[in-house]
């Protein structure tokens, strides 16, 4: 039940950044081949691996879909328990080894069940979606994490609704995201939030409406969105992975109705920034992991959509650079130049 698939396109996301600057002392495992976020061909598939073949056009996603746990037969979860998501995961579920190693043969460890940032890699037959050979592979990279977590908190998460008024907290590439579906499901009024002013440009021509820089307000971010929208909005996005913006986006929600999904990571050992009685307000707070998409079974039919236009992945890419160069693109996404930095090998 495993796919070795030759990797032709990777690209940096933020947790890759994370996990490479070891923020999170408990995930720390070294050495690892990290990346997630990438499209490929397979190359060989193991025994039992039915639904793919050599040869076919494939996407690696990091919370699998085994499709026979007790999860997966839940439509209201896209959870595994098999092949879930899970930053303490460095081996195979198998045997529990490693397909990477030294030439010595010491262990290279495994990163979110996909390790793309090498030519070739293994993954469980659960993390690996196959997409139609017309499509093509560079934009599927997309779809592997930042699109798809965006997209689908707008989608399946928030279910955002026509003339709705959204907040999205971190305008990198989840939220801009986020800024697409929310556009895409015909809300009135996107509200994006960052302290890098640089990042308002391409909001707006990715459907944010208004645009805040936190630090240029004599109000806290939240007291300024309730004055403009009349009370808040309808749903708030947090793709910082910072508590301080999580409390903002949770009070920059309407109270009754308003719904506030989490997207950023966050390091240990802070707690959630809320005190019990101010959820009697009526606003709810909710995460949102790979956008809530089953990636095997839904995945498919989100790259069909992407494809009619529906949602614009060609704004998402702002740099491509030969994989040698990867050091030049995590620099890039530090800096906060990029959305996603394309790399070929």
């Amino acid at each position: 039940m495993e796919v070795r698939v030759k990797i032709l396109f990777t690209s940096i996301c933020h947790t890759d950044l994370s996990a490479w600057q070891g923020e999170n002392e408990a995930q720390r495992a070294y050495p690892r081949i990290l990346g997630h976020e990438a499209s490929g061909i397979v190359e060989s598939v193991g025994e039992g691996v039915t639904d793919m073949k050599e040869g076919d056009h494939v996407v690696p996603i990091f919370n699998g879909e085994c499709g026979d746990c007790i999860y997966c037969k839940r439509e209201k979860t896209n959870m595994c328990e098999r092949s879930g998501v899970n930053p303490f995961k460095t081996v195979m579920v198998n045997d529990g080894k490693s397909r990477f190693s030294t030439k010595d043969g010491k262990p290279i460890f495994h990163f979110l069940n996909t390790s793309t940032f090498s030519e070739y890699t293994v993954l469980e037959s659960a993390c690996v979606v196959k997409v139609e050979p017309e499509v093509p592979l560079k934009k599927m990279t997309l779809l592997s994490c930042g699109v798809s977590t965006g997209v689908g908190a707008a989608w399946n998460t928030a279910d955002v609704k026509a003339g709705s008024t959204v907040a999205v907290f971190g305008l990198g590439a989840v939220g801009l995201a986020v800024a697409e579906g929310a556009r895409a499901r015909g809300a009135s009024r996107i509200i994006g939030v960052d302290i890098n002013p640089n990042k308002f440009v391409k909001a707006r021509a990715m459907g944010i409406t208004d645009t805040i820089n936190p630090t240029d307000q004599e109000k806290p971010a939240n007291e300024v969105i309730r004055e403009m929208t009349g009370g808040g909005v309808d749903y708030s996005f947090e793709c910082a992975g910072n508590l301080d913006v999580l409390r903002e986006a949770f009070l920059s929600s309407h109270e009754g109705w308003g719904l506030t999904v989490v997207l950023g990571i966050h390091p240990t050992p802070r707690m959630l920034p809320l005190h019990p009685m101010e959820l009697f307000t009526g606003r709810i707070i909710v995460a949102s992991v790979f956008g809530g998409f089953k990636g095997k079974t839904q995945l498919p039919h989100f790259a069909r959509e992407c494809m009619k236009g529906v949602v614009n992945l060609d704004e998402f890419i702002t740099h491509e650079l030969p994989f040698e160069k990867i050091n030049d693109a995590f620099q890039l996404l530090t800096d906060g130049k990029s959305l996603r930095c394309l790399l070929h090998f």
